[in-house]
């Protein structure tokens, strides 16, 4: 097959869920098919990001793009300028007269099989009609993601925001994922809330891409953990992950603290808030920032902590986390979508004492620790290895073409 595939972004570095995902998934498809890929561009991006690129594709297309920091006067006042925009700003700040042209060229110039919109973003930028089928891998049903931010406000003003741009997402997303001929979706938690969501506007087939984890990359680790150590990685600049720690921060630790006095924590991941690196400033709590390999520090912890409430999609940091032997605590939300069962292969607790009850635990009690890190490398090894997730992945893609004869294809 010759694919375009779109998204807002590189894939590297790879310091995000999604792009990890994704970056498995293509790698398995650029072996066996041509794929050209267009994105933006900022200006972090770096020589060796673009060379490593075509590891994952035969043609890299990229339009420059700068976003301003999250929590600069830039920021704020670029938001501001979409608030009577009818399209939520999660996608209308990638809309882009640059990057439809470079779409439309491309479309007009070469004959592709397929089109693949990775995550919303690329949809605001696609024309009309496409030539060829088409299929949006989601990694989130994007309108939950907001709907749990708009249920977390505490402030008036932020909770009339977060509403708002609910709505609006829920609008976009219906309308988007109406365009295309298959939707691709991370979890059957997705699938059937995109169903519950849009039944009358989702007329594409359904299709789940399992999470799937680089069992030869992250295994166990031969030195002991150490005791009371905890350790959270992820994104540090996505909102949910934002909130989950400053929530873990003032609601959850104090009472593990007062358990274990001697109990620390490690918060790892890129571009860390303002709000999360003042989380430093608590005894016992680290803020690294980005790592470039977070093997190690994974393997330092004890108990691996997931304390969202907000989110959506899989959590890709579970199944390295178990994939390294380690127990992981989470809320129901972190796992949501993961096929995980509580007290066998993780523990799950929503609310803050049984949260640090579990966690206190795990460390106390090393057998059941032990327990549950067996379990959890046993489950990701035997059935959720990345080349059995992007051979299905493959297979979908492939039932798509191989099952259209429409010749041109309407999406607008």
């Amino acid at each position: 097959m010759k694919l375009l595939w779109l998204n807002s972004g590189l894939l590297l570095p790879l310091d995000k869920g999604g792009k990890l995902r994704t970056w498995h998934v293509m790698r398995h498809l650029a072996a066996r098919h041509d794929i050209t890929y267009l994105s933006f561009e900022d200006s972090t991006q770096t020589d060796a990001d673009r060379r490593g690129m075509s590891e994952v594709c035969s043609r890299l297309e990229t339009v420059p793009r700068t976003d301003a920091a999250k929590g600069t006067w830039r920021f704020y006042a670029d938001a501001a300028g979409y608030v009577i925009d009818q399209a939520p700003y999660a996608v209308a700040k990638y809309r882009s007269a640059a990057y439809r042209a470079r779409l439309e060229h491309l479309l007009a110039t070469e004959r592709y099989d397929l089109v693949v919109c990775d995550f919303l973003p690329p949809v605001v930028n696609l024309p009309a009609q496409l030539p060829c089928p088409s299929i949006v891998f989601t990694h989130n049903v994007e309108a939950e993601i907001w709907r749990r931010h708009a249920e977390q406000a505490t402030n008036a003003a932020t909770k009339y925001l977060m509403t708002q741009q609910w709505t609006r997402m829920l609008r976009f997303e219906a309308d988007a994922l109406a365009r295309f001929d298959l939707v691709l979706a991370v979890s059957e938690a997705d699938r059937e809330t995109f169903g519950r969501l849009y039944p009358r506007s989702l007329r594409a087939p359904l299709h789940v891409v399992q999470t799937g984890v680089d069992t030869d990359y992250f295994t166990p680790a031969s030195a002991a953990p150490e005791r009371a150590h905890m350790v959270f990685t992820g994104s540090m600049d996505w909102l949910p992950n934002e909130d989950g720690m400053t929530y873990f921060c003032r609601e959850v630790f104090p009472r593990i603290r007062q358990a274990e006095p001697k109990a620390t924590l490690s918060i790892i991941g890129r571009a860390p808030t303002p709000a999360v690196r003042k989380l430093a400033e608590i005894p016992g709590v680290d803020v690294t920032g980005r790592v470039d390999d977070v093997r190690p520090h994974i393997a330092r912890g004890s108990v691996y902590v997931v304390p969202l409430r907000i989110g959506g999609g899989t959590r890709l940091k579970i199944f390295e986390a178990m994939s390294m032997g380690k127990a992981v605590v989470s809320t129901t939300i972190g796992a949501e979508g993961l096929p995980v069962t509580t007290g066998r292969n993780i523990e799950m607790a929503d609310e803050p004492d049984a949260f640090a009850h579990s966690v206190v635990r795990l460390i106390r009690d090393t057998a059941a620790r032990w327990s549950i890190e067996s379990a959890a490398r046993q489950l990701v090894v035997e059935k959720y290895d990345w080349s059995a997730v992007a051979k299905d992945f493959e297979a979908a893609l492939l039932r798509v073409t191989n099952g259209s004869r429409v010749t041109e294809r309407a999406i607008a």
